[in-house]
């Protein structure tokens, strides 16, 4: 049975595809967001949805968050609710998400039902307050503190939090821990989380956990879901943001924290007088793809971002009038190892370059 304010039901057909689906990327970007009309029901996410609500089912779990399109994945502050990005609920949105920011956040099955079962575990807080009580804090730590998920400082070799989401997830913020915890609780067997974390001091969050949702099983949610979209916040089908501005604004908050890059390792990495091999700039437009996908799996930070980076790089070697060496792989491998240390740097200081 479909629980109430479900958006998806078996009877759903796919979605036919809309006007905009032919367009090319520059005609599409001029569409309002709530002009798409795009859904769940008869998406892609659809099936994610309904896999989640059968992980809580085989949980024991009554609570069925209820799931919108929004314009990131969240779930509202004290509502238990899960926003996914809606330019998953098309094939052409992703399409035009991935060349606008060189990755799809939640673009592949299992990177989707990450996310769903992440954004469940704050639904569920939501729902049952469980941060307001003493000893959730005592557990997780207090929810008031500070918040910036881009520029936590993780500790990569920590056994006090869950491994789930890339980047030590876990780390960010007490609220990010329990979400993290109520993920893997949720998506692993107690068998397998228990011996997946023994010894770890997470596994005592995981234990904790585990008791609250015996007590989610006894008793119902202090706040109900809502039956309907309402009034939920950054609601796709009310955005009346053009996806082009909508761009433009991902792209400026993502490159409020990019660096200058520093001259001098420049000057190290190439050369400053001609030596037949051809310039900097040029070597770096030939190669930029496959450096920027090695520092991306090394270092498991977000594409757009280092292909920023990279984009920076090669505009400043251009400017410096720099040349490439002959070797190509070993200049490769150079220029991957320097861009790679500055994503790094980023992921445990929250600063790109190093102090001076």
């Amino acid at each position: 049975m479909t629980p109430p304010g479900s958006p998806t039901t078996s009877r759903n057909a796919p979605q036919a595809d809309p006007q905009w689906a032919g367009l090319g990327d520059d005609a599409l970007l001029d569409y309002r967001i709530r002009d798409l009309g795009v859904r769940i029901a008869g998406s892609a996410l659809e099936p994610a949805v309904a896999a989640l609500y059968g992980e809580l089912e085989s949980r024991g779990l009554a609570l069925r968050p209820f799931c919108y399109l929004g314009d990131e994945w969240f779930s509202p502050d004290g509502v238990p609710a899960i926003a996914a990005p809606f330019y998953l609920a098309h094939p052409r949105l992703v399409q035009l998400e991935l060349r606008q920011m060189m990755d799809v956040e939640g673009g592949t099955q299992e990177a989707c039902a990450q996310l769903l079962r992440h954004e469940c575990g704050h639904a569920f807080d939501h729902a049952y307050r469980f941060s307001s009580s003493p000893e959730w804090r005592e557990v997780f730590g207090s929810p008031d503190v500070d918040y910036d998920p881009e520029t936590y400082r993780p500790r990569p070799y920590s056994r006090s939090f869950v491994l789930h989401l890339p980047n030590w997830y876990a780390q960010a913020h007490p609220d990010e821990d329990f979400a993290e915890t109520f993920a893997v609780w949720l998506a692993t067997a107690p068998e397998a989380w228990r011996a997946r974390y023994r010894g770890w001091k997470a596994i005592e969050k995981l234990e904790y956990l585990d008791r609250l949702m015996n007590e989610a099983r006894e008793r119902p949610p202090a706040v109900a879901p809502p039956r309907g979209h309402g009034r939920l916040r950054s609601d796709a089908s009310r955005l009346t943001s053009t996806l082009r501005r909508y761009y433009a604004l991902r792209r400026k908050l993502s490159a409020q924290d990019t660096p200058d890059f520093y001259d001098a390792d420049l000057r190290l990495i190439f050369r400053s007088k001609p030596l037949g091999h051809g310039t900097a700039a040029a070597f770096m437009r030939r190669r930029r793809e496959a450096i920027v996908t090695s520092a991306v799996r090394w270092t498991g930070q977000r594409k757009h971002l280092v292909d920023g980076l990279a984009r920076k790089l090669l505009e400043r070697c251009a400017r410096l009038g720099l040349y490439a060496r002959g070797d190509e792989v070993a200049l490769g491998l150079d220029v991957g190892a320097y861009l790679a240390s500055l994503v790094t740097n980023h992921l445990h200081t929250g600063r790109f370059k190093r102090s001076v």
